[in-house]
């Protein structure tokens, strides 16, 4: 097996035990790896009245470092354009529309949510 399908079933695993997690706390689903152009945002959910854009990352060990540091601000401006797109599609207000970006950190199994990271 490659690195690269190890690193995408690693990816895959952490997302499944976010989503897990958020409906757990009764968060509502609404996509999955949402796609505009060649960019995505993990889970696109509903918290209460708010649309919240999460990104996952995960982490084997704290050598490599934490899951949260690698959401730089590229990768946020990267989220936020992919964000944008998904509310004019839903054709919802771009300055009206309550939202958050949410981070979840899988680090050496442990979960961590970082509500309004950026």
């Amino acid at each position: 097996m490659t690195n690269k399908t190890e690193n995408h079933k690693k990816g895959q695993s952490s997302e499944d035990a976010a989503v897990d997690y958020l409906c757990g706390l009764g968060y509502e689903i609404l996509e999955r790896n949402y796609r505009f152009h060649k960019q995505e945002i993990d889970i696109i959910a509903k918290d209460h009245d708010y649309f919240v854009f999460v990104e996952v990352k995960s982490r084997k060990s704290p050598r490599d470092g934490y899951g949260f540091q690698a959401v730089d601000y590229r990768k946020q401006m990267t989220i936020r354009k992919v964000a944008e797109a998904f509310l004019i599609k839903q054709r919802l207000s771009l300055y009206g529309t309550p939202c958050r970006f949410d981070i979840i950190s899988m680090d050496d199994g442990e979960l961590r949510h970082f509500k309004n990271a950026f």
